[in-house]
């Protein structure tokens, strides 16, 4: 996903997302929902057939889903069956609460039908265009506004979506169309279906009067741009810049997941949102100079955050940060090394601007009763620096290796921050622990004073660094005196001094010249 931009700020901080660790021990296999959509009023019905195991026996199977408020939004479940007998049920404010015990040798079809407004998570209302359009936005726990699920990165199942609308609609959504058929009454039924595991923030529909253009194929996969028909001179175009982008990916990661890769113009509240082979993009990306970038960030998600998921919401950087970094990358090779150089500098000036605001670590569990704050630069632009500092530390080839070994390792499931750093010990045979508890679960990055003095009798520049900040951080800072002179100095203490030979005295003295350090720094010359 890609941040809010500057017109979406103020709705996202409206948004609040409570995180919630599965304790349900429900562990769905399937989903298929089946939603009707009209355009008389905001109303939908649905019918969610749950396929689904259990990891621990339980007295009660709970299902997210937001209950009716007294605003009159939210949805009203009106049956569940299993084996076509209706069982007993309860909703609260957030759940469905079904009145029948499970063992971890069971394996039970829940048939749950329901209708209501969505409160959030199925965005439904206009586009810039005044025409009517249904998009869903479930990051990062919304999609039980509007579907029965358990609403949780960790559950990952298979899905399918029929998707019954007014006949002048176009529906997207995850995985292949199996079905387009006409019904009475000028509506239409659209049935979609995805076998790859996927997290309930990347199942999505969306429906709107739309202009699709094939164009082309990588490796047998198609590559379609969905956009407002009063777009797609520009919009075709714009999106088609995938199929260049997606072989830099199958080149350096693993092949694409899915059997679809969709550019989707939409009402997402985000720049970008991920869903899994069909990626909403906000309604001006078309024509934004910025696209090139946001597409390769949220097809980097396809690999990272879709089909290889954080377990839990405090490691959201194993799917934001490998984006961000990603796609510097991605502009390295293309663009050259001045360009990834710029991006990274640029990066790190918003780090230290948000650790100066909100200084907390990577992998942060304090962000639980609202999940929106994780949208940060810790868990984008830090999560980047954390990987780029990785690659320099064990090196390009190694890099590479630990990187496609940990998504062959955790594709279609789940990883977590450890499971990412024992990878990499594993492929590198360095010990990373104290790597990882520094730059990942301590908060901010060295604030260094630097006094530098220059003694002309001994030809001598002499450099004092004081560590600022509370935690003493152990790295390597290089410097280069009058663009000649590279120096790399090891530092763990508090404050380090150290001196060696300069002919003359520095006229320029540049910190960390090859862009391998996250750090902030004051330089001044000493009395």
């Amino acid at each position: 996903m890609k941040r809010a931009i500057s017109a979406f700020i103020t709705i996202i901080s409206c948004i609040k997302s409570v995180a919630q660790i599965p304790t349900n021990g429900l562990d769905v296999q399937h989903y298929q929902f089946t939603i009707q959509l009209n355009d008389s009023n905001n109303l939908i019905k649905g019918t969610a057939v749950i396929t689904t195991k259990f990891t621990k026996a339980v007295d009660k199977v709970v299902f997210d889903l937001v209950q009716k408020k007294k605003d009159g939004k939210g949805m009203t479940v009106t049956t569940v069956t299993k084996k076509d007998q209706e069982i007993s049920f309860t909703q609260d404010a957030q759940h469905i609460i079904i009145n029948e015990s499970a063992n971890t040798t069971d394996q039970n079809i829940y048939t749950i039908t329901y209708e209501g407004i969505p409160a959030d998570g199925l965005i439904i209302g206009v586009n810039k265009y005044n025409h009517r359009t249904f998009f869903s936005d479930n990051w990062p726990n919304r999609a039980r506004n509007w579907l029965p699920c358990n609403d949780h990165p960790s559950d990952k199942a298979s899905v399918e979506f029929i998707v019954t609308a007014p006949d002048h609609y176009q529906i997207i959504s995850n995985g292949i169309q199996t079905e387009e058929s006409n019904l009475p009454g000028h509506l239409k039924l659209t049935h979609y279906k995805e076998d790859m595991l996927l997290p309930t923030k990347v199942m999505v529909i969306g429906a709107a009067d739309f202009a699709v253009n094939y164009a082309g194929s990588v490796d047998c996969i198609p590559v379609y741009s969905w956009v407002y028909p009063e777009d797609k001179d520009t919009g075709f175009l714009a999106y088609a810049a995938a199929k260049n982008i997606l072989p830099w990916f199958e080149k350096h990661i693993a092949p694409y997941p899915y059997k679809k890769l969709a550019n989707v113009q939409s009402k997402t509240v985000f720049g970008g949102m991920e869903n899994a082979s069909a990626i909403f993009y906000f309604e001006n990306s078309v024509t934004d100079k910025g696209l090139e970038g946001l597409l390769v960030h949220e097809i980097t998600h396809q690999w990272f955050g879709d089909n290889a998921t954080e377990k839990d919401w405090s490691h959201l950087w194993l799917s934001e940060g490998f984006a961000t970094y990603m796609t510097h990358l991605y502009h390295e090779e293309k663009y050259g090394e001045d360009s990834f150089n710029n991006r990274l500098k640029a990066d790190r000036e918003k780090v230290i601007a948000f650790s100066k605001t909100r200084n907390t670590p990577v992998s942060d569990t304090s962000a639980s009763n609202n999940l929106m704050q994780l949208l940060n630069a810790n868990s984008y632009q830090k999560g980047g620096w954390i990987l780029h500092m990785l690659r320099r530390k064990v090196g390009d080839s190694l890099f590479w290796q630990s990187i496609r070994a940990y998504y062959d390792i955790y594709k279609g499931s789940n990883a977590n921050t450890n499971d990412l750093r024992k990878v990499f010990e594993d492929v590198s045979k360095q010990d990373l622990k104290d790597f990882f508890q520094e730059w990942i679960y301590t908060s901010g990055q060295p604030e260094l004073d630097i006094k530098w003095s220059y003694n002309k009798k001994k030809k001598e520049i002499t450099l004092i660094i004081e560590q600022q900040q509370k935690h003493f951080f152990t790295f390597s800072l290089d410097i280069t005196i009058n663009k000649s002179v590279l120096k790399t100095i090891d530092i763990k203490d508090k404050t380090t001094t150290i001196s060696f030979t300069c002919d003359a005295e520095p006229n320029l003295i540049e910190l960390d010249p090859k862009v391998n350090l996250l750090f902030n720094a004051a330089l001044h010359k000493g009395k």
